[in-house]
């Protein structure tokens, strides 16, 4: 899980549950942590995209 107590809701990031592996996609953005499972969900990092070599 992310320490990071400042995390806002932030258009576009993602939170993932590891209770239950859900996944949340924000779609609009607010102050406040996701929560899930009565735990703060953690933030995931962005994926990288394959090199077009």
């Amino acid at each position: 899980m992310t320490e990071e107590p400042d995390v806002r809701n932030e258009l576009g990031k993602r939170f993932h549950c590891q209770e239950c592996n859900a996944e949340v996609l924000v779609t609009k953005a607010g102050p406040g942590r996701v929560h899930c499972c009565n735990k703060p969900m953690e933030v995931l990092r962005p994926r990288a995209l394959p090199s077009s070599d």
